[in-house]
């Protein structure tokens, strides 16, 4: 059965800054259905990574009061600390006390910082993506899942984030995977069954 497969499968991978989890297709969990989460912390403490595929309604200068105007997408990160905004970018070490998580990807640095190079033109809407909340795993949790076979652990290309299409992303994980991911990328789940 191809949840046994997934299984043994993540068995061989380890879970690191960096990686990809991928939304087992029958999860029934709304904040994570079908989802592509990009782990930005790991520890013996716990993990902490943000849904790159859920894209809000929301603008960002209506979340953020007195920020920058800047054209671009805000999206749900997970459902810890949803009052909070994190972002993730292409910027690197020009923007002070970020944190590199994957080849050209870097999570969060110097708040004024990032306003001001908003300001000089330094960072447009594609450089950079914000989240709202984020999710969040204890001691242990995340390890317990994957052996569940909750998860696709995979690895993260600069691609997801910056030039594929949100919507599209847990196929084209789950394609890029191979083998019988390819085909699970392609199941067609009925929408009544989540409600």
């Amino acid at each position: 059965m191809p949840k046994t497969f997934i299984t043994m499968e993540k068995r061989k991978n380890k879970i690191a800054i960096g990686s990809i989890l991928l939304a087992e297709p029958f999860m029934l969990d709304g904040n994570f259905k079908r989802s592509m989460v990009l782990l930005c912390d790991h520890s013996d403490e716990g993990s902490l990574g943000f849904v790159l595929n859920k894209e809000l309604d929301i603008p960002l200068n209506d979340l953020i009061m007195d920020f920058p105007t800047l054209d671009c997408n805000v999206y749900f990160g997970g459902p810890v600390a949803t009052d909070t905004i994190h972002y993730i970018h292409n910027i690197g070490t020009s923007l002070e006390g970020s944190v590199e998580v994957s080849d050209g990807v870097w999570w969060g640095g110097d708040f004024e910082e990032l306003q001001f190079q908003i300001l000089a033109g330094k960072i447009q809407a594609e450089n950079i993506r914000f989240f709202v909340g984020y999710s969040g795993w204890e001691t242990g949790q995340l390890e317990a899942e994957m052996e569940l076979g909750s998860w696709v652990l995979s690895d993260m290309q600069s691609a997801y984030l910056f030039e594929d299409e949100p919507d599209e992303l847990w196929e084209i994980g789950m394609s890029d995977k191979g083998d019988t991911f390819s085909i699970l990328s392609e199941m067609t789940i009925d929408k009544n069954l989540w409600s």
